[in-house]
């Protein structure tokens, strides 16, 4: 199996990819601009990438690509569709950075509170102003609000604890009793969060449903000098409200992510937030620890070896959970050919198998076929493959019931 790695990747992992018999071409300096033709010339069976954009032209050039593996967690940097519509896989490898993005958070919540770049830059430049830096709120008693309760915001959470801070946390799939088992108050909507934090730090994935979470309405309820940290992905803050609060409200500001950042590791930079009082951020750099990348590519080498030996991906993000809208179950002998009498009468029919497994009874004597349907078969349908000799029995029933 060929693999193109078009990013920075730990040597430790290229070596166990060796060990492994995998043949790699490391190309870490690949830019989004040239991947398609690397892809064309290598013609790879998996692309790894970690902040190289994969674009719909590069999945289509690559003949023999059947899966990238995003050595990060994030994946909105790959066209999705353009990967499912070619029948590639994609998968990512989450929560292998989660502590190194918490550690980061910290330190940006930190630097607003003692506001320590500015102090440095004037110690540098030989000025000596205790009078001005002496004010600061302090972090102990006051409340962080945390904006998602993956692994990410769980930690974020953990290290909150040691600052004996309280807690607020706002998820899509926070319940009571979860938040109970993390100790953290839930609040019903994120403007209720927005209204109760002294800090915010904000850790969701970047997907239609968090553009611009993190908005006008948001900003007016954030407190008067509240802190606001984003190290998940620039696309769930508008930046033109961040500004507006920043310059009416005086909310300091910690940015790991900005609209418009290079898409490589090196390159010119301009954002408007920069030129603010009280705003201060790092190069995208979350996950960039040595114990994150040696844990992502343990992952990306733990799915690229499922992929090879069992054809499972683990991690995969772009399977549908819609998988039809029927299922038929068929015990039959065990025999050659059975299986395929049963699918030419389906594919007379028009009816599309979504998913399929065959069970195998102690013996080896006779089976159960379990087919998933994109719609539900006739009456005729279901006669048909009963008659034949080697159908043992035949059930149909809506996977609507099922899951109800």
């Amino acid at each position: 199996m060929r693999i193109l790695i078009a990013d920075k990747f730990e040597q430790q992992g290229l070596n166990e990819f060796e060990n492994r018999n995998f043949e790699v071409i490391f190309e870490p300096t690949t830019t989004a601009d040239e991947l398609p033709g690397r892809m064309k010339e290598v013609n790879p069976d998996v692309l790894v990438v970690r902040s190289t954009k994969v674009s719909g032209e590069a999945i289509r050039a690559g003949e023999s690509l059947a899966l990238v593996v995003r050595a990060g967690a994030g994946y909105n940097t790959i066209d999705i569709e353009a990967a499912s519509m070619s029948g590639v896989f994609v998968a990512n490898c989450p929560g292998r950075n989660a502590l190194a993005v918490a550690e980061l958070a910290w330190g940006l919540i930190i630097c607003c509170d003692r506001r320590i770049p500015d102090q440095t830059r004037d110690l540098l430049a030989g000025t000596w102003n205790k009078k001005e830096y002496s004010k600061a709120s302090g972090l102990a008693g006051r409340t962080i609000g945390v904006v998602g309760m993956g692994q990410i915001g769980q930690a974020v959470v953990d290290r909150a604890r040691g600052f004996e801070m309280q807690v607020a946390a706002w998820s899509r799939s926070l319940r009571d009793e979860h938040a109970q088992s993390y100790g953290v108050t839930r609040c019903e909507n994120i403007i209720n969060l927005a209204k109760l934090s002294d800090v915010v730090s904000v850790h969701v994935a970047a997907n239609e449903g968090t553009h611009h979470l993190i908005n006008d309405k948001f900003i007016d309820a954030m407190r008067e000098g509240a802190i606001l940290i984003n190290t998940s992905r620039s696309s769930v803050m508008d930046e033109a409200a961040v500004l507006r609060g920043i310059r009416e409200k005086g909310i300091r500001v910690g940015l790991d992510v900005f609209d418009g950042e290079p898409g490589t590791g090196t390159g010119s930079f301009s954002n408007e937030l920069m030129n603010e009082p009280g705003v201060y951020g790092t190069h995208h750099v979350g996950a960039s620890t040595n114990q994150a990348q040696e844990a992502i590519a343990a992952e990306t080498i733990r799915i690229i070896s499922c992929h090879r030996d069992s054809g499972v991906v683990p991690n995969c993000v772009n399977q549908s959970e819609d998988r039809g809208s029927a299922l038929l179950t068929v015990r039959h002998r065990n025999k050659p050919g059975v299986l395929a009498k049963v699918f030419d009468i389906l594919s007379q029919a028009s009816l599309n198998v979504e998913e399929m497994e065959n069970l195998i009874y102690e013996g080896g004597e006779s089976a159960c076929a379990r087919i998933q349907l994109g719609s539900t078969p006739s009456l005729t349908e279901v006669k048909a493959i009963e008659s034949e000799e080697t159908v043992l029995g035949v059930s149909i029933a809506t996977l609507e019931t099922i899951k109800g």
